[in-house]
């Protein structure tokens, strides 16, 4: 992929819409290009976050740890978001993200992601609405699964 083709599918990420070209040149240019075969993990649940991901192709499961084995919570796909929880929160992984296709990622450090946050406090405000909007969709299916366990006990 091209500089100039990076920074055009960093414009279609909200997160990065309004960060300046200059700025999300340095962003294409300082960050790595990692491909995953079908299957294979880009990173695993309670592992150390020390970077991010955005999917430039293909599709990818998130899966949680449950005592009857892994929960598919979500499918990401293109221009997709995913890692910055452990990255932000300074946690281990929340959840493990496997490649269901073939998937091209760009992967940002936690470093220059902070850098990017530091610089451009608009992309504060759109990480806050991307987390928002998957806690309020979290909200719904608990709501949703509570809502079905209590009609199975009654």
């Amino acid at each position: 992929m091209t500089l100039n083709k990076d920074v055009e599918l960093l414009r279609n990420i909200p997160l990065f819409c309004k960060v300046e070209p200059s700025q999300l040149k340095l962003l294409a240019f300082t960050s790595e290009h990692l491909t995953f075969a079908p299957g294979q993990e880009l990173f695993h649940q309670g592992d150390i976050g020390d970077s991010a991901y955005i999917i430039v192709d293909g599709e990818a499961d998130v899966l949680v740890d449950s005592p009857n084995g892994p929960i598919k919570v979500a499918t990401m796909r293109k221009n997709a978001f995913v890692g910055e929880i452990a990255i932000l929160c300074d946690v281990p992984r929340t959840a493990t993200v496997t490649a269901t296709t073939k998937l091209a990622t760009i992967r940002i450090s936690k470093d220059l992601f902070f850098q990017l946050v530091c610089q451009f406090p608009q992309m504060s405000v759109e990480i806050m609405r991307e987390l928002a909007r998957r806690l309020e969709h979290t909200t719904r299916e608990l709501r949703q699964a509570r809502t079905a366990l209590e009609g199975m006990s009654a």
